[in-house]
């Protein structure tokens, strides 16, 4: 399943630590961020609850990029 969200990223670089953080979580299958349209789509593997994923993926990145927002 994938899924798009709309997140607030100040700057490409951080976008790209967003991505890495996004993609290391037990879950996702695969992680994009687009910082020009500020959105990131995220792949989910079948077994598992987005939701719940999410929440990991925002912890992950608020360690990387602590002003960061996703909106789930």
């Amino acid at each position: 399943m994938k899924k798009t969200y709309r997140i607030e990223v100040d700057c490409g670089n951080c976008a790209n630590k967003m991505e890495i953080a996004a993609g290391k979580v037990e879950g996702v299958a695969s992680a994009t961020v687009n910082f020009m349209t500020q959105k990131l789509i995220i792949e989910f593997h079948e077994d598992v609850q987005p939701s719940t994923v999410m929440e990991q993926v925002r912890k992950a990145c608020k360690k990387v990029v602590s002003d960061c927002e996703i909106y789930i």
